[in-house]
């Protein structure tokens, strides 16, 4: 790509940007209000579906990129899929935002888009196994690929209870993913990360470091389900195939939270649909940690995930099963922390 190409793309970018920015403000003058209970952060009204700001230059972006930008086209099944469960997760978790559904609904829901995604196709047919070579799993992974988009979909979602936290990360993410799959040849995987990105930096501005809007379902949702097809798709579909270890190394600290606290809660016999305030992050910040310094930890897990798929990438092929723990480093640490801190602020039960 040349210098010129580039500049041409972050202007595109910077419009995407400003106009979910346009429409962010649209969306805080409509008052959709996210009213405070006990388990969330904020002590007042305020408007969600900031994250509708995300979705419109993100559908813009990538129907602008199928019509014209053909050198970074998938094949037509799997393009099409793509546009079309972006479209639909993004419907279902404004209706969420709307509606407050139950959780069994809204994995429904959320379970229809993933399976507009997996029909046309988008699922990964083989596993890379270091010291092995490809392996095969056949119609196992159409079910395999359906989980690690919920999964991811759901975990974004659980992660966005402070301000800037989920947006700010999944920022990074697409960042770093954007430049590795540029790097490569991955045209697709970089343009559909860099139309996330755009959304993302139009909004967040106006969600930290005091939130004028949230971002709501519609946004965190679409967050992770856009990063978890496009794991999959930079793996298998587009013009070089990347590790699908990527995006779990991007997204490391909040797969390790919302993991921990549902095996946690598991134990205890808890209901795991339950809404509760028990992810590390919101102890953390129950404990007497600035919300902003919690959420500016999260960044730093997500850059600190970024640099460890840049040392992936560079690794000779014996050394690559054991870099990714390395994205994994950080959070014994901080599970120590936030452990001391509960116990120092008298939070026995978490």
């Amino acid at each position: 790509m040349t210098a010129f190409g580039l500049f041409r793309h972050l202007v595109f970018a910077g419009g995407l940007a400003l106009l979910s920015a346009a429409v962010v403000q649209l969306m805080i003058r409509a008052r959709v209000l996210d009213h405070p209970d006990p388990r969330k952060a904020h002590p007042l009204p305020t408007p969600k579906g900031g994250g509708v700001g995300i979705v419109v230059a993100f559908l813009v972006g990538i129907v602008l990129l199928y019509g014209f930008a053909h050198f970074s086209r998938l094949a037509e099944p799997y393009f099409l899929g793509v546009i079309a469960a972006s479209a639909l997760i993004a419907v279902v978790s404004f209706l969420d935002d709307l509606s407050d559904w139950p959780f069994a609904v809204k994995l429904t829901a959320q379970l229809l888009a993933a399976l507009a995604a997996v029909a046309t196709g988008v699922y990964v047919r083989d596993y890379r196994l270091p010291y092995v070579g490809p392996l095969y799993v056949g119609w196992i992974g159409g079910p395999a690929t359906l989980a690690w988009i919920l999964f991811v979909t759901n975990a974004m979602n659980f992660i966005d209870g402070l301000d800037g936290l989920c947006g700010g990360v999944a920022l990074i993410a697409a960042c770093f993913l954007a430049g590795i799959a540029a790097s490569h040849g991955g045209w697709f995987a970089y343009f559909a990360a860099l139309l996330l990105a755009a959304g993302l930096i139009g909004f967040l501005p106006f969600n930290f470091p005091r939130a004028r809007i949230f971002m709501g379902d519609v946004g965190s949702q679409f967050c992770g389900f856009v990063l978890a097809v496009l794991g999959v798709v930079a793996s298998r579909f587009d013009g070089v195939e990347l590790s699908l270890l990527l995006v779990p190394m991007l997204l490391a600290g909040v797969l390790f939270d919302v993991l921990f606290t549902l095996i946690r809660r598991a134990f205890r016999g808890e209901r795991l649909t339950a809404a509760h305030r028990g992810h590390l992050y919101q102890v953390a910040q129950r404990a007497g940690m600035p919300a902003p310094a919690v959420t500016l930890v999260h960044w730093g897990f997500a850059f600190w995930g970024g640099l460890t798929c840049l040392v992936f990438i560079a690794a000779p092929s014996p050394a690559k099963p054991f870099i990714p723990l390395l994205a994994l480093l950080p959070q014994p640490i901080w599970l120590a922390v936030v452990v001391e801190r509960a116990r120092a602020a008298g939070i026995s039960r978490w």
